[in-house]
Formats: C-alpha cells, structure tokens, sequence
C-alpha cells in the first residue's frame, strides 16, 4: 500500500497542519514520498457519501476531496456532530486520506456578503479540524469574475483575501485559491501576485493546469511559476470537438501525464494528485459518477507507476 498523507506528516515529525508542512516545502523536496492519488467527490454528488467513499477506497485511490458547497452532502451547515464522527470513522476505516474540501466563494461581493463569507470560512474552519484532527483539510475555493475584470478587481479581490488570511490563521486551516480560466484570476502569474499581497503561510494556492491549457500555456512555465505555492493538484482534460473546447476526463485527452507527474517531483512537489470532473462532463446525459472514477484511475495509473511515483494497491 502507498503512503498516506499522514504516514508523510509523521515522518516528517510535524504534529501541526497541513499548511505547516506545506511550509516546509524545501525539507519536503528532500523526501522522496510518493504522490498520494485521490478523487474529488464533486464529481459524485448523486452517489450517497458512504457509497462513494467505499467506491473510490475499493477502486484504489488514496484519498478524497469533499465537496461541501451549500446544499451538497458536505455542507458543514448539514453535517451534525454526530455525522461528522461518523464520516471521520469511515475515511479512518478505509484508510483514505482527506487532502482538500472544496467550497465556492468569491471575494469581490459586497460587505454583508464578505461577512457571510468570513462566517462561513469559521465553520469550514470547524468542518476541517472535525475530520482532520491535527491534520485538517485545506479549503479550495475559486473566486468569481470573470477574466476581463481582473486589472478591475484585483486590488479589491487582496484586501479581501487579507480578511480571508486572519480568519484562516485564527482558526488554523490553510485557504487554497484556485484559478478558473474563466474567472477574474485565471493565470499563475496573477494567482503568484495576489499570493504575495497577502504573504500568508495561511493562504497558498491549488494548481490545476487544464485551465492554464485552456489559455495556451506552457505546462512547465506553469509549474515553475505557482507549484512552489501550491498544497494540491487537481487534474483534468480539455476536449476540442468542432472548433469547441470543453474539460473532459482526465487521460481522455492529449495531457501526457507520466511526464506531467514526473515534473511535479522534480520541481519539489509531494502533494496530492486529485482527479476532479468537471460540471461539463458531470452535466451531461448518462455520465455515471463510479464508472468515471474506475475510467480515470484505470487512465492515470500507468502514467503514476511511469514517474517512479507509488499508488495504492
């Protein structure tokens, strides 16, 4: 069986969170732990939450995101205490780790709703900690926009996301911002830009090149210039059909994944790997959530074992 997130954290001889040991970044560099290999469940949000824990743990994935926007199965206003022990029982049973949740909250808003999200950072906050104990999830969200907006917003967006940092340093979880080529921060290099506005050990970023693809860049001037500042990978494809370009599958698509993987290593990366389906694909008639999860980790497996790295098995 691979190593787990927290067989890492414990080797490493760090008893704190996830966002310390990403701030150990250049001792993690030295080890040589695998990439764990996880699945989000936002790709699974019909499935009931026991089924598809026990699909992605019997599949082979190492660990799982859980998506916990309003009105989802992980909505920490949903999930009672009792629910919560439950949940971290199972995921202790079936040996999976949990890297990442997932929200979906923006920052350029106005003030009674940036207060709403500062509250409802807090109870993320408690919803991390309940399953992760000493080693609590870190919280991704994109930020809204659109892409235009940008040069706009952008100063706006960093004296948000300061906010952002308090309450995560306070409650000690780490935030993960993610850029969406279609959102007002879209480019690693303005995701580097905000990132040292606020330059907090509390705030890093989630990388996910599909929509650095989407832009026409360079995977490896992607990764040179935000993998240092990031907790988690999500991975995807793009599609191109009639002149129309939508996310699709990972592994379904033209991404060379084994030397994807193999320039996560040598650039220092020791993170999680997580497959996230997007709503593109999720949306569409007959897409069945447990048969794309056996799809994409029967796609990806051979690309981990190529760059030398260890899945569960």
């Amino acid at each position: 069986m691979g190593y787990s997130r927290r067989t890492v954290l414990k080797q490493m001889g760090l008893a704190a969170c996830w966002g310390e040991w990403a701030r150990q970044c250049g001792h993690a560099r030295e080890l040589a732990a695998p990439l764990a290999f996880g699945f989000s469940l936002y790709g699974m949000k019909s499935v009931p939450l026991p089924r598809a824990l026990k699909a992605c743990a019997e599949i082979g994935y190492s660990g799982v995101e859980l998506a916990c926007m309003k009105d989802w199965p992980c909505d920490p206003d949903v999930l009672t205490k009792a629910d919560r022990t439950q949940l971290r029982q199972q995921l202790t049973d079936l040996a999976l780790d949990l890297p990442c949740l997932m929200d979906n909250l923006t920052l350029v808003v106005s003030e009674a709703k940036h207060q709403d999200n500062l509250s409802r950072w807090k109870r993320l906050a408690e919803l991390a900690h309940d399953l992760g104990g000493e080693t609590p999830p870190v919280i991704e969200t994109v930020l809204g926009g659109k892409p235009e907006q940008w040069p706009d917003v952008r100063k706006a967006m960093a004296e948000a996301l300061a906010d952002w940092a308090k309450v995560a340093a306070a409650e000690k979880v780490v935030i993960a911002i993610k850029p969406h080529a279609f959102g007002a921060l879209h480019r690693p290099d303005d995701c580097l830009w905000l990132l040292n506005q606020i330059k907090s050990p509390w705030v890093k970023a989630v990388f996910d090149y599909s929509h650095y693809e989407r832009q026409g860049l360079e995977l490896k001037e992607c990764v040179d210039t935000l993998i240092a500042e990031s907790v988690f990978v999500h991975i995807k494809d793009n599609l191109t059909t009639d002149g129309k370009t939508e996310f699709a599958l990972p592994g379904d698509g033209p991404t060379d994944y084994s030397a994807y993987f193999k320039l996560l290593r040598s650039s220092g990366y020791r993170g999680p790997v997580v497959v996230e389906v997007s709503a593109q694909v999720s949306g569409k008639p007959g897409y069945n959530p447990l048969i794309a999860a056996e799809h994409c980790y029967e796609k990806l497996r051979p690309a981990f074992e190529q760059a030398g790295t260890r899945v569960r098995s």
